[in-house]
C-alpha cells in the first residue's frame, strides 16, 4: 500500500563539509518550477494512492521554501487530518511569523537540524548558524503549537569529549524534547570531509570512544523517558516518526523532487535524476525492481535497524529467501540477536553493532522452500 510521500527539497544556504545529499546552493531558488515539477511527480504516480499517512518535506532546507507553495502541494496531496506532515528546519531558517505561516500550510510536525550545541564543534561542521540560533529555533518550535517535534544531533566528532557530548544532551533534554534522531559522523565519499580524513587532517573518534558516546547517549535518553525504538531513533510515547518508521518497517513510499527515492507497491525502486534540469526535463527518472536476493537485501537494510526487527515469514514471503539457520543460532548465541517467534530483533549488545550484523545476515541469505517457512 503506497500511503507515503518523500519530497526532496534541494537547496541550502550552504554546502556542510560532512554533507553527501542532493544539495544546491543557490541565493534565488526557483521554486515555483520545483513545486510544479513536483506535483507532475506526484500526478504520475500509478494508482491506486492510499490515503496519507505521511508526507516529509526534506533536504536540503525545506524551511527555507515559502510557506505557501507546501500548502499549494499539501492542498494537491490532500492528507488527511491525522496525517503526520513533516518539515526539516534548520536553524536560522525561520522567524516567528515563517513558523506560523507553515503550521497554517499543514506542516505538524518539525524536525530541527541543531546538530550540535557546541560553538567548536558547530565551527567545525561549518554549520551556517549560531549556537544562539539553534537554541531560538528548538525554544520556537518547542512552543509553536505543533504535534510533534524532533532534534537531530551529529555525535562521535574530531576531539569531542564525553563531557561535550554530555553538554550537547543536557542542552537538548532542558526543552523535554518528544523525538530525538542521532547520528554518529561517518566520512562520506567526495565530500571536503573524505578529502581532510584522507590527508589525516580530519581524525575520528576510535572505536572504543565512539562506543561510549553511544553508550552515553542510550543512558541518558533512556533516563529522560525517551525510547530507542530505532538505531538512532528515540521517542516518548505517541511521538515516534511515522514516515521513518514506516520506511523501517519495510513500507512503501513514494519520492517526489530531484534526487529522491521511493519504493512502490509493485516492488519497483525509484530514483528522480539528481540534476533540477535533467529532473524537470526527465519525468520517468530512474526505475528498477530489484532481483529477489537484492529485494531481501533491502528488506534486512530496512527492518533490522527497528526496534520490532525481521520477521523471518515476512522476508520469505516477498523475496523468496531465508537466512541459514546456524548463522542466526551464532548470533543468538553471541547474545546479539533474540528470536520470538519467526522474528528476528537486536538486543541491547546487538544495537551498536547493527550494521555489522546486518550484513553477516545478508551474508548467510539463500533461497528459501517450503520446508524452511516458518523456521529459522
Amino acid at each position: 500500500m503506497l500511503d507515503s510521500v518523500y519530497i526532496h527539497v534541494p537547496w541550502c544556504a550552504a554546502r556542510c563539509p560532512y554533507c553527501s545529499f542532493n544539495v544546491y546552493v543557490d541565493r534565488d531558488p526557483p521554486y515555483g518550477r520545483w513545486a510544479e515539477g513536483v506535483l507532475r511527480d506526484w500526478h504520475n504516480l500509478p494508482p491506486p494512492v492510499a490515503p496519507l499517512r505521511s508526507v516529509y518535506f526534506g533536504g536540503g532546507t525545506p524551511s527555507l521554501a515559502p510557506p505557501q507553495l507546501l500548502a499549494g502541494i499539501l492542498d494537491t496531496l490532500q492528507p488527511p487530518d491525522a496525517a503526520e506532515i513533516t518539515l526539516e528546519a534548520n536553524p536560522a531558517t525561520i522567524t516567528p511569523d515563517r513558523m506560523d505561516a507553515f503550521r497554517a500550510a499543514g506542516i505538524n510536525r518539525v524536525s530541527v537540524g541543531v546538530q550540535t550545541f557546541s560553538p567548536r564543534s558547530a565551527r567545525l561542521l561549518s554549520r551556517g548558524h549560531t549556537v544562539h540560533a539553534a537554541r531560538e529555533l528548538v525554544s520556537m518550535v518547542a512552543t509553536g503549537g505543533f504535534r510533534s517535534w524532533s532534534v537531530d544531533i551529529i555525535f562521535a566528532l574530531p576531539g569531542q569529549t564525553l563531557d561535550e557530548l554530555r553538554a550537547d544532551l543536557d542542552a537538548i533534554l532542558v526543552t523535554a524534547p518528544p523525538h530525538v534522531s542521532l547520528y554518529g559522523l561517518t566520512i562520506k565519499e567526495g565530500t571536503p570531509f573524505e578529502r581532510a580524513h584522507r590527508q589525516g587532517r580530519l581524525v575520528l573518534p576510535d572505536a572504543d570512544a565512539w562506543r561510549a558516546q553511544y553508550d552515553l547517549i542510550v543512558e541518558t535518553l533512556a533516563a529522560a523517558g525517551l525510547e530507542r525504538y530505532e538505531v538512532s531513533s528515540f521517542a516518548r510515547p505517541g511521538h515516534r516518526a511515522v514516515h521513518n518508521e514506516a520506511t523501517w518497517r519495510g513500507g512503501h513510499y513514494a519520492g517526489l523532487g530531484p534526487g529522491a527515492h521511493g519504493f512502490l507497491p509493485d516492488g519497483r525502486r525509484t530514483k528522480m535524476h539528481d540534476a533540477l534540469t535533467e529532473w524537470l526535463a526527465d519525468p520517468a527518472g530512474i526505475s528498477e525492481r530489484p532481483d529477489p536476493w537484492q529485494a531481501a537485501v533491502d528488506h534486512l537494510l530496512s527492518t533490522l535497524r527497528h526496534i520490532d526487527g525481521t520477521d523471518q515469514d515476512d522476508l520469505i514471503a516477498r523475496t523468496g529467501y531465508r537466512i541459514r539457520s546456524e548463522v542466526v543460532a551464532e548470533l543468538i548465541d553471541g547474545s546479539l540477536l533474540q528470536r520470538d517467534g519467526s522474528h528476528l530483533r537486536l538486543t541491547p549488545s546487538g544495537w551498536p553493532l547493527a550494521d555489522g550484523i546486518t550484513w553477516r545476515l545478508c551474508e548467510a541469505l539463500v533461497r528459501s522452500s517450503p520446508l524452511h517457512r516458518g523456521s529459522a
